[in-house]
Order: structure tokens, then C-alpha cells, then sequence
């Protein structure tokens, strides 16, 4: 075996587990279950009683659970989370939320920044599937049948629920463009999430900007320029369109005070996640790529005139991008993009990156789709070849994106391989 190749890993792409299991649980004593308030003594209640209040013990009448009236049960406001990493850890940075403040889920209005006490309301009963997923098993349960029975005592959901789980976005000034960006989490260690082709966080990375672990990593998923939200200015392909996207991401994370950076990176994102390993070296901890190639062959060249025109695309992958950049841009850029992968061809070996391959020095892991009908296996062999100290994962089942299909068994994949 060649110094510095690692053996290939392969995965059996299990099936998710259900929610059920997960409700099927009993719940932690320290999870939020709060204990029966004791009831006194039987002299303690008559001298309540006499004094005209409502003796220890006792829930309040129906009539009584009107707002506003002595008596309410109104459960503190509920934190949205995911289930079931976060449940039983308390936010980091929550303390810097208003106090009553709720935080919507991102992709809801307001992109998950708290809104005022009363604003948000919780699902109604005629869906408590919503409910339950919103708030996590045994919370939604007290509060659904709380609200089919208003005898019954709900305890109170503390805060404690979840670890930063809302999206933020802004714009900043980046090499003379202005770029857009989402951050999402509270840790220590810093992840890129880099986009392929006409991509952009929102578009290409949902599960990974909701499901990653908040509490080690801190997120952010960037618009390269021309892409999603980093417009203007209009998308061109120049020669060094890949360079040039590698320091606008390196120089973006600096603008963002962070020291050092972890890469994923997908397909277009993955080859200039190798380019920003390869001339960042020290800025680097850990790279994960998928569906990327470092040179054009002629099999490629027939893949991507194949895809030129975005009319003949299914209706599952076209609708999100067109809805993001309207037809005649979308499809108009898609066109400029299959003539700039193309002129690669024309470079000796078809190259785009095989040169700077041996110059990555940051721990590296290639995943690749075993049924990836836009990027042969030959690619993900390549690149393992030529990084020193790689590995290869294969996913049997994986296509292009496959980090969209499966992607609870990538999101594990990853946070085990960054951590």
C-alpha cells in the first residue's frame, strides 16, 4: 500500500430511524418533567379555603383558563429545536435573547430572529403532528392534551431546549462585491459550507445549515458572487473563476474574525474547497468534499453540454433555482457556466486543479455517490490519490447530492470526521 493512502470506507446507507422511537422514550428527570407540587395539610387547605383561595394542589377550573384571569396556565414560550441532539442542553447565547422571546424556525418569516412575546403562536390542535415536531415529543404531548383537557396541570418548558438554533443572514463587503452569507450555531469550531454550480446556501444545504451540531460547530453557508444573494454583480466565467471564488470565501471568513475554518464543500464548491486547502494551507483544519473533479475529460464534456439547457431539467431540481433567480437568469447563467467548465478542456490534461492537489495539507475526506450520474467515480479516485493522507467514503446509493438524500447518514459522516 502507497504511503499516505488510506483504505476506502464504504457506507450501507441505513434507513432512517423513525420519530416514533424517539417519543417512545420515556422522558429524563432533568428534562423539563416537573414534580406534583405537594398538597399540604388538610388544616393548611381549610385556612386557604377561608381566605377565599384556591387550596395547593388543585388545577384551576375551565372557566378559569381565559387570559388574563387568575389561575391561567400559560407555558412559558417555546424555543423551536431539533430533535433529538439538542433536547436536555440549554442554548449557548440564549441568554442574549429577550426573555419571552421565540424563535422561528429557519426559512420562517423573520429567518429565525426572535420575535416579541405573543407573536408567536403555537400549532393549533387540528395538527398536532406539527406540534410535535415543532416542540419535541413529551413537551407538545402535555400541551396538546392540555388543551383537549383544561383540568389537567401542564408543566411549565423551561428554556433550556436547544443550542442556537437560529439562522441569521447578512451581506458583507468582500473584494469589492458585496457577498451574502447565513450563520447558524454557537461553537468553537468554524464550517464553510461552499455551494456547486448556480447554488446557494438556502438552495443547497437546508440539512446541514438545520441539522449540524450547534453546539460545536459555528455555520455559515455563503452565495459565491453572482450566486443566490451575492448579486450583483451577474455571474461570469473567466479562466480562474474557481481562484477566484477561493479567495472570496477565505477572505469572507476572515472579514468574519474567524481564525481558522473547516471546508464543506459540493461539487463546484468541492473544487474550490481544494483550491483554498491548497493555498490557505494554514487557515485549513478539515475538508470534506463530494462530487467534485479536478480536471475535464471528454466524458465530462458530453455530461455538461447534456445539462445545458435547464428546460429539460426535472421539475424538482429546476423549481427552487428558478424560483431564486427568475427563468431567463437562471437559464441564461447555466449556459455561461457549461462554456466556462468547457474551456478547461483546452488546458493541457484538462486541468482545473490536479496541480495544487499535492499542496493540501488539512485532513481531508472525499464522499463519493456510487450512482453520481454527473461526476464519475475516476474523480473521486483522483483526488485520493493525489491528497495526501485522504479518505474515501463511498455511498452506494448516492447520487449528486447525495447529502441532500441521505442526509442524516452525511451529517454524521461529517461531524464525526471535523471533530
Amino acid at each position: 500500500m502507497k504511503k499516505g493512502f488510506t483504505p476506502i470506507t464504504r457506507s450501507k446507507c441505513t434507513p432512517r430511524q423513525h420519530a416514533e422511537e424517539a417519543l417512545a422514550a420515556p422522558p429524563h428527570p432533568a428534562r423539563g418533567r416537573t414534580a406534583r407540587r405537594p398538597r399540604g395539610t388538610a388544616r393548611a387547605r381549610r385556612r386557604r379555603a377561608a381566605a377565599g383561595r384556591r387550596p395547593l394542589g388543585c388545577t384551576p377550573r375551565e372557566d378559569n383558563l381565559r387570559p388574563g384571569t387568575s389561575g391561567t396556565v400559560n407555558p412559558a414560550p417555546v424555543t423551536h429545536q431539533r430533535e433529538p441532539s439538542c433536547r436536555g442542553g440549554r442554548a449557548p447565547g440564549s441568554a442574549a435573547r429577550r426573555p419571552g422571546a421565540c424563535v422561528l424556525p429557519s426559512g420562517a418569516a423573520g429567518s429565525g430572529r426572535p420575535v416579541e412575546p405573543g407573536a408567536c403562536a403555537l400549532p393549533t390542535l387540528a395538527r398536532p403532528g406539527a406540534m410535535v415536531a415543532a416542540l419535541g415529543g413529551w413537551a407538545a404531548l402535555r400541551l396538546v392534551l392540555a388543551a383537549a383537557k383544561p383540568g389537567i396541570h401542564v408543566p411549565r418548558v423551561g428554556p433550556a431546549a436547544a443550542f442556537g438554533t437560529s439562522v441569521t443572514s447578512a451581506r458583507v463587503a468582500v473584494n469589492g462585491v458585496h457577498l451574502h452569507y447565513q450563520r447558524t450555531g454557537e461553537g468553537e469550531h468554524a464550517v464553510l459550507l461552499l455551494p456547486g454550480m448556480l447554488g446557494s446556501g438556502e438552495t443547497d444545504f437546508g440539512p446541514q445549515i438545520k441539522n449540524l451540531n450547534k453546539k460545536l460547530f459555528t455555520v455559515v453557508a455563503w452565495d459565491p458572487r453572482g450566486y443566490g444573494h451575492s448579486r450583483p454583480p451577474d455571474r461570469d466565467f473567466p479562466v480562474d473563476f474557481f481562484e477566484r471564488d477561493a479567495k472570496d470565501a477565505i477572505d469572507l471568513m476572515k472579514t468574519l474574525k474567524f481564525k481558522q475554518v473547516s471546508l464543506l464543500g459540493w461539487s463546484d464548491g468541492g473544487i474550490t474547497a481544494l483550491i483554498a486547502a491548497a493555498k490557505y494551507p494554514s487557515y485549513i483544519r478539515k475538508m470534506v468534499i463530494w462530487g467534485a473533479n479536478a480536471y475535464v475529460t471528454d466524458e465530462d464534456e458530453m455530461i455538461y453540454q447534456g445539462i445545458r439547457d435547464v428546460s429539460k431539467w426535472s421539475e424538482r431540481t429546476r423549481k427552487p433555482l428558478e424560483t431564486l433567480y427568475g427563468y431567463d437568469y437562471f437559464a441564461k447563467t447555466c449556459e455561461k457556466w457549461v462554456d466556462g467548465i468547457k474551456q478547461f478542456k483546452l488546458l493541457p490534461d484538462g486541468n482545473i486543479c490536479r496541480h495544487l492537489l499535492p499542496l493540501v495539507q488539512c485532513p481531508t475526506l472525499i464522499v463519493h455517490g456510487e450512482k453520481d450520474p454527473l461526476v464519475p467515480r475516476f474523480h473521486a479516485d483522483f483526488i485520493h490519490k493525489h491528497v495526501r493522507e485522504s479518505r474515501l467514503h463511498l455511498m452506494p446509493e448516492g447520487k449528486h447530492n447525495l447529502h441532500l438524500r441521505f442526509a442524516n447518514e452525511f451529517n454524521k459522516l461529517a461531524e464525526d470526521f471535523l471533530q
